[in-house]
């Protein structure tokens, strides 16, 4: 007896498009641990476990009070410490596992800064001060330094100072620059350390606003560590940190939690 005939699988045009795969998170931290040795011999366990997953194009906000642990975390998240226990995955590697040279080219070409204090070079203009990560940059980007901190200096909207001083800027300009800086390599990473808080509040949101703009056309992760409700309740996310391990302020008790932590400016309904 002659075998079934079977229609042949598709192939070439006729074939189905093949789903393509997942991108797994940018950044998935698993029961993250960091803990230092006391000079009395004891261990103080800043942060006791924490879980994150964040994925690109994502806004989270992590809200704290000071001494929390937000700096910590932040300087793990930046590849600029190591953890004493559990894993952190960068775009599905686990970064604890490569030797320094390594964590520093990936954070010099895939996470980008911005900090509180701008941190601009007094004696360079907003044009050297963006053009500043591209020294270190791959061949192309280094011979084209300049024309990509103009574009990116037009994107803040600061073309027209690009030859100014920090000290003839005003702190939203500076805070603008320091955006600029952070973002003129396209880094897959935002790691923003209270980037408001020495803005007043229409500033801080229009720098807020142009973070989360750029973020999300560039397709990169936007993580902002802060105490300010009001900066938080901007992100598409919002965690505590509390004693050592991380909390969805959606949750009730993460909300209870916020309402009376101490230097949070805003009260519990500007995340609800």
């Amino acid at each position: 007896m002659s075998a079934p005939h079977t229609d042949p699988a598709p192939q070439g045009a006729d074939a189905p498009p093949v789903p393509a795969a997942p991108h797994p998170p940018l950044l998935e931290l698993r029961d993250l641990r960091r803990s230092v040795r006391l000079p009395d011999g004891e261990d103080l366990h800043i942060l006791r476990g924490v879980d994150l997953t964040v994925h690109r194009g994502e806004n989270v906000a992590i809200v704290g009070r000071s001494g929390s642990g937000k700096t910590t975390l932040l300087n793990l998240l930046g590849l600029i410490d190591r953890q004493t226990g559990g894993e952190l995955l960068f775009d599905g590697m686990d970064v604890s596992r490569l030797p320094e040279r390594r964590r520093a080219r990936l954070r010099g070409a895939s996470i980008g800064f911005v900090f509180q204090q701008f941190n601009l070079l007094d004696g360079r203009t907003a044009l050297e001060n963006v053009m500043m990560p591209l020294m270190y940059a791959s061949a192309g980007k280094f011979w084209r330094r300049e024309r990509l901190a103009m574009e990116m200096l037009e994107r803040v909207g600061l073309a027209g100072r690009a030859q100014q001083m920090p000290a003839k800027l005003s702190g939203g300009e500076q805070q603008r620059v320091a955006v600029a800086r952070a973002l003129v390599r396209s880094p897959r990473l935002i790691l923003a350390d209270e980037p408001t808080g020495a803005l007043d509040v229409t500033t801080g949101e229009a720098v807020m606003g142009l973070l989360d703009e750029i973020a999300r056309d560039c397709d990169a992760a936007l993580v902002t560590i802060t105490h300010d409700l009001q900066v938080a309740a901007m992100s598409q996310r919002s965690f505590l940190l509390d004693e050592g391990t991380l909390h969805d302020v959606a949750s009730a008790d993460a909300r209870d939690a916020l309402a009376g932590t101490v230097g949070i400016r805003a009260g519990r309904e500007a995340v609800a």
